[in-house]
């Protein structure tokens, strides 16, 4: 072994796996990186003076007698107010042609903030699409899913929530995208002018899969920059949490652990928490809010990463397909906003609950219109009502191609409660009726 500049290399590995190497070695620290004959690795096991290393891009050709050069710390990310317009690899490092960032070295991956340290959260967050704030508004500092199969638009979704979401800043991670996901992020934000607010952390599906564990970190540990030193409202978008999910479980089959429920690393849930937990609303005002997209397969939502982020979150919102009216929407009856009730009626303006129930309890009421149609019953006068308004409802509300601010959102209900119903059957208080029904 030698010395040179801080670094220790080492030339003696006892063991080899799929993705890790292991090593006698002191001195060193847990998630401390380290390059294995070049190749970048970190540590992940320490077991007296044996220690394991993962190695990013696998272990193929690595010889017994290897270098391995260890430096000294753990993955970090240079932070300051130039991160901002920026894209940036898996580690940190610009791939839009642009120069290195100048700022204070951070390392990644830090604790979640202290309890004592948190506020309840009582802001708005608006994203213009009425399936989220008519129905499911988020509140700053909350943490939800999208559940979408994979053949949904969901980054679209995101997309569209980057450019409405009334924040200061916004941070993308996205993890096992596809090229042409990464260019229309990269062309959307560019030419909606809004680059200035938005931050990209990109791992594509032409990056090792295992470099994806590192994207959420670097996303949150530039939150946490704006959020702390800047006093920022922070909405971090994470896509997908399955991509992410699916390198957990690489990494864990090849380090020869026992899986658990979909072949699925054991430490899932508190893998997943941790991040999620990032989420937070600070005294201060300012606050990190965490969107995450987690794609289904076949729509099964009991499957491990959907059932342990289900737990973790404050709510989920659900994308499905209406075929009535061909248009994606944000599924009323599967969705679930835990924290609406702390802004509704509150920061919104006081006929948004009621109206928000009413709407959704009609929906129900088409749906089981639909269904007796279906089975060869006999429709009533109301049941055909609710029918066409459910489908107006879906298309003028529900959709993810609209785009309206809420007051607009509970405006457009009331003209469709007028249009289709009388006022008690729209079940609604006396005093708001009288201050907003529509007449035709």
């Amino acid at each position: 072994m030698e010395t040179q500049a801080f670094q220790k290399i080492y030339t003696q590995i006892t063991q080899i796996t799929k993705a890790t190497c292991s090593l006698k070695a002191t001195g060193v620290g847990y998630d401390e990186l380290a390059t294995v004959n070049g190749r970048l690795a970190q540590v992940v096991k320490i077991a007296g003076d044996e220690v394991t290393l993962q190695i990013f891009e696998g272990t193929e050709g690595i010889p017994n007698n290897a270098e391995v050069v260890f430096m000294g710390k753990a993955p970090s990310l240079k932070v300051g107010d130039q991160l901002a317009g920026r894209f940036f690899n898996a580690f940190g490092e610009p791939i839009d042609g642009g120069p290195k960032v100048e700022g204070t070295e951070v390392e990644i991956g830090g604790p979640s903030v202290n309890p004592v340290r948190r506020k309840q959260p009582s802001e708005l967050i608006a994203t213009g699409i009425a399936g989220i704030d008519l129905n499911n508004t988020l509140v700053s500092g909350q943490k939800i899913p999208f559940f979408a199969d994979p053949d949904q638009p969901f980054n679209e979704v995101m997309a569209n929530v980057a450019l409405r979401a009334d924040t200061d800043k916004i941070i993308l991670g996205g993890m096992g995208m596809t090229n042409d996901d990464y260019l229309y992020f990269k062309h959307v934000f560019s030419n909606a002018g809004v680059l200035d607010r938005i931050i990209c952390f990109m791992n594509t599906t032409e990056n090792p899969a295992v470099e994806r564990l590192l994207i959420p970190d670097m996303a949150l540990t530039s939150a946490e920059y704006f959020a702390v030193e800047k006093d920022e409202k922070v909405l971090v978008l994470l896509t997908d949490m399955t991509s992410y999910a699916d390198a957990l479980a690489i990494v864990s089959n090849r380090m020869d652990q026992i899986p658990s429920k979909d072949s699925m690393p054991g430490s899932l849930y508190s893998d997943l928490a941790r991040i999620y937990e990032k989420a937070v609303q600070f005294p201060s005002g300012g606050s990190i809010t965490i969107i995450a997209v987690t794609t289904l397969s076949g729509g099964d939502i009991t499957s491990a990463v959907p059932d342990n982020t289900g737990y973790i979150t404050e709510g989920q919102l659900f994308l499905r397909r209406d075929s009535d009216v061909g248009k994606i929407i944000v599924d009323p009856f599967r969705s679930l906003s835990r924290l609406k009730q702390l802004v509704i009626g509150k920061k919104t303006r006081k006929d948004h609950p009621q109206v928000m129930n009413a709407a959704v309890r009609l929906y129900a009421d088409a749906a089981n219109a639909k269904t007796k149609r279906e089975n060869g019953f006999d429709l009533t006068n109301y049941d055909e009502r609710t029918i066409s308004f459910a489908d107006k409802y879906s298309t003028e509300l529900l959709a993810i191609d609209v785009n309206l601010n809420i007051t607009e959102m509970l405006d457009t209900a009331w003209s469709l409660f007028g249009e289709y119903f009388r006022p008690e059957e729209v079940n609604i208080r006396q005093d708001l009726v009288e201050e907003f029904w529509k007449k035709k």
